[in-house]
C-alpha cells in the first residue's frame, strides 16, 4: 500500500502544469546552493540567459554543462558585457524551475548523508582499469563525496570482485562480509558504490540487503551539477539527465507493488497500467526539455555567428576537473572577479574573459568544462551541446595538473573526449598543451618539449604561453601582419584601431602620415582597401 500511494503521488507531479513558480525554500531541501562569487554567476542567477552549452563524450570521460557569455574587458573603455537576453521567453523561468524541482530523485537530496563508499575492484576482464590504481579510484570518490554540503565519508572499502556484471556485483562471500560491516558501522545514511551506473536491480539488491539509500557516480556527479546550476540550460540538461534515474526508481516502486500484488492495476479506466502512464509522463516530459535545449542551441548558434562577426578568436580552456583552468585563465586576464576554488566541479557555468596577448591582440578564453573519468553514456547524452562551442574554437589549451598522480590517465580521458566530440584535425594538431603547479613539484623537469610548464598560481611561464598562443591564433585565424601606410587627416587610423590590432604607428610628420603595423584579417583588409584605398 505504501508502494501504491508513493506511485499516485509520483504520478499527480507528473502531471501537474508548469505554471506556478515553486518557493526558494523548496530547493533548501534539495541542496545548498554554492555563493555566487562573480558578476556572471550572479547574472545566471538572476535568470539572465547566457550562452550556453554542455559535455560529452565517451563512458571514461565527461565535461561540465551550461555556459554564460562575458566580456571582462579591462583595457578599453572600462569593459563591457554581451548583453544576450532572449528576444523571445520561449519557455518561462517559472517552468524551468518547475522542471528542475518538481522531481527531483528521491534521497539524494534529502538533509545531511554519512557515506560509506565501496569501490570494487576488478581484477580482469574489460572492466579492469589500466591506466589507474584502485586506491586512486578510491580517493577521487572521497573528493566527489567532500564536495557537497553536509556530506561525510564514515568509511570506506576496496573490496576484490572477478564478476562486476552480476547483479551483486561480489562473490557471495566478499558480499556477505560487505553486508556484515556496513550494518556494524554506525551513523550510515548511504552507501556510495563507486561504479558508473547501477542497474535498478543491483539498487534495489543493495538497498534491500543493507537497508540503506545506495548512490553511484552517475547519482552522486548529477546531485554536485544540481547544487550548482545556474543558468536556464544547466537546470534544463540536469532535468533531462535525471530522467534515468526516475525511470529507475519508478521500475523499483513497481517491482515492489508487484509483490504486493497490485502492478497490473489499470488508471481510472483509462486502459494503461500504473507504470504505462508513469513511462509516457516521463516521455511527455524528456520530449518538452529537448525541445527547449534545442532552441537554446540556435539561440546559441545566433550568438557565435555574432562573435565571428566580432571577429574576437576564441581560445577555448579545457582538462580534467580541478586542473587549474580558472586559475590559468584569472592570470592570462587579470580578471579580479574571477574566484578560483579547490574543489571537483568548481566552475559549471561556463564563461568567457577577454584578454590581451603580446601583440594588443584581443582574445577571448572560454573557461569551459571540468572533465570526469568513468561515467556512463546517459549522463553524457543529456550535456551533448555545451561542448558544440569548442569546434568553432580557433584554439584549445590543454591544462594538465602535472603533480596529480593519474596525470597521464587524466590526459588520456581528455583526448578521448575530444576524439569522440569529432574535433576537426587543424585543432587537434595546434592544441597547446600546459603543465600547471609545477610550483608543488621539486626541481619539475619537463620531458614533453611541445609542452608548457607553468605555475597559473604564481604566474611563472606566461608569456612564453602568450607567445605560442599568438603565434598560433595568427596561424589559425589567417590574419596578416602588415605595414600600412595611413594619411593622418583621414580616419584610417582610427578605423584601424577599432578593426585590426594595432601593434605599432611610426609618425611621418612631415607628410602628415604613419606606417602602421597592424595584425588584421583578411575580410577587414578587405573592407579597409575598399573604403580607403579605392576612392
Amino acid at each position: 500500500m505504501i508502494a501504491l500511494t508513493r506511485i499516485y503521488s509520483q504520478l499527480l507531479l507528473l502531471q501537474r502544469p508548469c505554471a506556478r513558480i515553486w518557493q526558494t525554500t523548496t530547493r533548501s531541501t534539495i541542496c545548498r546552493p554554492t555563493p555566487l562569487h562573480t558578476p556572471v554567476h550572479a547574472a545566471a542567477a538572476s535568470n539572465t540567459l547566457r550562452i550556453t552549452g554542455a559535455p560529452i563524450l565517451q563512458s571514461r570521460a565527461f565535461g561540465l554543462s551550461a555556459c554564460s557569455f562575458k566580456y571582462t574587458d579591462d583595457f578599453s573603455h572600462g569593459g563591457f558585457t554581451d548583453e544576450d537576453e532572449e528576444d523571445e521567453d520561449f519557455i518561462e523561468d517559472s517552468e524551468v524551475e518547475e522542471l528542475f524541482l518538481e522531481q527531483v530523485p528521491k534521497g539524494i537530496g534529502e538533509g545531511q548523508h554519512r557515506i560509506f563508499i565501496v569501490h570494487p575492484d576488478v581484477k580482469w576482464g574489460s572492466r579492469k582499469q589500466y591506466l589507474t590504481t584502485a586506491e586512486l579510484m578510491m580517493a577521487e570518490a572521497v573528493g566527489l563525496v567532500n564536495t557537497l554540503d553536509n556530506w561525510t565519508v564514515v568509511d570506506k572499502i576496496i573490496l576484490s570482485t572477478k564478476t562486476p556484471e552480476k547483479k551483486r556485483i561480489f562473490g557471495k562471500g566478499n558480499f556477505q562480509s560487505l553486508t556484515e560491516k556496513i550494518r556494524q558501522t554506525a551513523g550510515i545514511t548511504a552507501v556510495f558504490v563507486n561504479v558508473e551506473r547501477l542497474s535498478p536491480l543491483s539498487e534495489r539488491e543493495f538497498e534491500e540487503a543493507w537497508g540503506l539509500k545506495v548512490f553511484d557516480r552517475y547519482s552522486v556527479v548529477l546531485h554536485i551539477f544540481r547544487c550548482n546550476a545556474r543558468t536556464k540550460e544547466a537546470k534544463l540538461q540536469i532535468s533531462l539527465a535525471e530522467i534515468p534515474l526516475l525511470r529507475s526508481c519508478l521500475r523499483n516502486e513497481i517491482a515492489n507493488l508487484d509483490q504486493q500484488g497490485g502492478g497490473t492495476r489499470y488508471i481510472g479506466g483509462s486502459g494503461e497500467t500504473l507504470l504505462e502512464v508513469q513511462q509516457r509522463l516521463l516521455k511527455e516530459r524528456e520530449m518538452k526539455i529537448r525541445s527547449a535545449l534545442e532552441k537554446l542551441r540556435k539561440k546559441r548558434h545566433l550568438r557565435r555567428s555574432q562573435r565571428k562577426h566580432k571577429e574576437f578568436p576564441i581560445v577555448s580552456v579545457l582538462g580534467y576537473t580541478n586542473c587549474g583552468k580558472t586559475t590559468l585563465i584569472k592570470a592570462l586576464t587579470g580578471d579580479s572577479g574571477l574566484q578560483p576554488r579547490n574543489q571537483l566541479f568548481a566552475t559549471l557555468d561556463v564563461t568567457m574573459h577577454a584578454g590581451q596577448l603580446p601583440s594588443h591582440m584581443t582574445v577571448l578564453y572560454v573557461d569551459t568544462i571540468g572533465f570526469l573519468s568513468q561515467l556512463p553514456h546517459q549522463l553524457i547524452d543529456s550535456f551533448s551541446a555545451t561542448l558544440e562551442d569548442i569546434k568553432h574554437s580557433d584554439l584549445l589549451i590543454h591544462v594538465r595538473d602535472i603533480s596529480h598522480p593519474e596525470t597521464v590517465n587524466q590526459k588520456v580521458n581528455v583526448q578521448n573526449i575530444l576524439k569522440n566530440l569529432q574535433i576537426p584535425d587543424r585543432l587537434m594538431n595546434s592544441m597547446i598543451e600546459v603543465h600547471n603547479k609545477i610550483d608543488l613539484i621539486d626541481n619539475y623537469q619537463c620531458v614533453e618539449p611541445d609542452a608548457f610548464p607553468i605555475s597559473a598560481l604564481e604566474e611563472r611561464g606566461l608569456a612564453e604561453l602568450k607567445n605560442k598562443v599568438e603565434k598560433e591564433i595568427v596561424a589559425s585565424t589567417g590574419k596578416h601582419i602588415l605595414d600600412l601606410k595611413v594619411d593622418l587627416s583621414t580616419p584610417q587610423l582610427s578605423w584601424l584601431y577599432k578593426e585590426a590590432t594595432v601593434q605599432d604607428v611610426n609618425v611621418i610628420a612631415d607628410e602628415g602620415s604613419a606606417i602602421v603595423r597592424v595584425i588584421i584579417s583578411t575580410a577587414a583588409y578587405g573592407r579597409y582597401k575598399k573604403l580607403f584605398t579605392c576612392r
